[in-house]
């Protein structure tokens, strides 16, 4: 896997520049790969903190898979599409997508094991085998996972490309006063809350962040939308609302405290995804239907939306 330095890479250390690259790579992860000499440069093995000139190339190797540690549930799995080299799950709401510190099992990591076993990439190491892309714990919906490294490769190339497209939906506070739009302010880390992010003037080291969105019905203090995902940066749906004056209903980190429709967590749903298949080049489409949890919402909105017209 070539990776080349643009205009704006010079200067940038190199795990930084990995993680930039890399979807779903953390900081910490391209560092252990640097360690094992997994990515070279000019033919020798790359240091962390080396720093890029522009148009160097790298050359990243991902290590072989290997045993995890992370133990294997049977957990049902909605399963929308598979072959032998993809997987796409349609997570259910509450699931944590990795185990971490603070959820060590039972994750979609633990399940995916369990059904496929160590036929996953191992790219992004043992906590997160075969996760290309991930969703929050509390957003339902569709979530592509490769079977192999090869597979791996290809779909992250197209998450840097675009040409893996992701659509949501969601219910958002307040009433939008575009019929459609596109919000392009960088995300990164909040300045002085270290457990969430921001947009604009108030994240440290942002990056570029493009969501297009859509209304789809109005509401009463709500409205139904639809969003595309040009980049793909943590909870940037979620953030890029908020900074426009619309969080998403029910989130308890971006949106208003009180929660009148008791949703205990975001109203939003990865409902579509549209890839290039990674062996064939074919064009998929995967569908997830509205889960319980949202429909409710849309319906309650619906008959308050009546009572109130009469």
């Amino acid at each position: 896997m070539e990776l080349k330095a643009g205009e704006k890479d010079g200067g940038k250390r190199i795990d930084v520049f990995l993680t930039e690259q890399v979807e779903g790579l953390s900081r910490n992860a391209a560092q252990l790969l640097l360690l094992g000499e997994h990515v070279r440069i000019n033919g020798r093995p790359a240091k962390k903190n080396e720093r890029l000139s522009v148009g160097e190339t790298l050359e990243f190797t991902p290590p072989a898979p290997r045993k995890t540690n992370v133990p294997a549930e049977n957990m049902p799995l909605d399963i929308r599409y598979e072959d032998d080299d993809v997987c796409v799950i349609n997570k259910e709401r509450g699931m944590v997508v990795h185990p971490s510190a603070g959820h060590p099992d039972s994750t979609l990591v633990n399940a995916l094991l369990y059904r496929l076993g160590d036929s996953l990439s191992g790219i992004n190491g043992e906590i997160r085998p075969g996760i290309v892309h991930r969703i929050d714990k509390d957003t339902s919906g569709l979530l592509i996972v490769a079977k192999n490294d090869f597979a791996h490769e290809k779909l992250a190339a197209q998450l840097k490309d675009h040409t893996l497209s992701r659509t949501y939906e969601a219910v958002v506070c307040g009433n939008l006063r575009e019929d459609s739009g596109t919000i392009d302010i960088p995300v990164g880390r909040h300045k002085t809350d270290r457990k969430k992010m921001a947009a604009g003037v108030l994240a440290a080291s942002p990056r570029n962040a493009v969501t297009h969105f859509e209304v789809l019905r109005r509401y009463n203090g709500y409205t139904y939308v639809k969003c595309v995902l040009e980049t793909g940066r943590t909870h940037q749906i979620r953030v890029h609302m908020a900074h426009i004056g619309h969080p998403i209903a029910g989130d308890p980190v971006y949106g208003p405290k009180k929660d009148p429709l008791k949703l205990g967590g975001q109203c939003l749903h990865a409902k579509e995804l549209v890839f290039l298949h990674p062996r064939t080049g074919e064009k998929i489409r995967v569908e997830a239907p509205l889960p319980e949890y949202f429909a409710k919402v849309i319906e309650l909105l619906e008959k308050k939306d009546n009572i109130r017209n009469g």
